[in-house]
């Protein structure tokens, strides 16, 4: 069966990844540097790497149903799961160890719509979600994302059971006022019976909104990949989905 989609078609790269071919071509040698294409016993996989990765990115970019998208790439069905299931936790980022003294990240929370009940529980919007808290570089805007929760937990909460606190050790992080008691760095407010705030801290809300908005620009660029805003991955396919959707979104930034 003769695929369509094949990235020896630099056309279709741009359109299903989100990446330059001279972009995904470092992709890929970074994942064989990994060990994402190891030798194997028996039958061997029936793309190259290059179509495994883009068969991935197009899955998660265009949400289509193996169904729809295996024909495409000319393999069963079956095998496009296979290929997913091995290449997805391949594709996530390596987390950041160590910050500079100087850094200053960015933490938000962000519900992916979810259709696996286990993982997932109805949010404020409605629909069952997962809770995913991203932690982004205020310079760089590089991403790191913790294990999703249910989607009724709060952000307070999920940032350390997430594992985004842990991540990102002693580094400086800033927040909006929903991690109140949670050591970040949140905007002011006012005390019970104050009329409004001083100049100076005015003015620091001001700054500190600014600064902020990089994460809601962070999660705008991140769902243009369809399947956070419909994930039919049971388990752990939804985390994996986000921090595969991290390390393009990484590689794009980077140039």
């Amino acid at each position: 069966m003769a695929g369509v989609i094949t990235a020896s078609d630099p056309a279709w790269i741009p359109l299903f990844s989100g990446l330059s071919p001279r972009q995904l071509g470092k992709l890929i040698t970074a994942l064989r540097r990994e060990g994402a294409d190891p030798a194997r016993r028996g039958r061997p996989w029936g793309l190259p790497l290059e179509d495994r990765v883009l068969l991935v990115a197009a899955y998660w970019r265009t949400n289509l149903t193996l169904r729809q998208l295996a024909p495409l790439f000319g393999v069963s069905k079956s095998a496009a799961d296979r290929i997913i299931d091995h290449l997805g936790p391949a594709l996530a980022p390596q987390q950041r160890k160590r910050f500079r003294k100087d850094t200053v990240l960015i933490v938000d929370g962000t519900l992916v719509p979810t259709r696996d009940h286990s993982i997932a529980e109805q949010s404020k919007n409605y629909r069952y979600s997962t809770n995913h808290q991203v932690v982004i570089d205020a310079d760089t805007r590089l991403v790191a994302v913790g294990r999703p929760l249910p989607g009724n937990r709060n952000d307070c909460k999920a940032w350390e059971l997430s594992g985004a606190k842990a991540a990102v050790g002693r580094a400086t992080v800033i927040a909006e006022g929903g991690y109140r008691g949670t050591g970040l760095i949140i905007p002011h407010r006012r005390a019970p019976g104050q009329a409004g705030l001083p100049a100076w801290k005015e003015k620091h809300n001001r700054s500190h909104r600014k600064v902020r908005a990089r994460i809601e620009h962070a999660f705008a660029r991140m769902k243009t990949w369809k399947i956070l805003r419909d994930c039919r991955l049971k388990g752990d396919g939804v985390h994996h989905a986000m921090l595969g959707i991290a390390r393009p979104h990484n590689l794009t930034l980077a140039g």
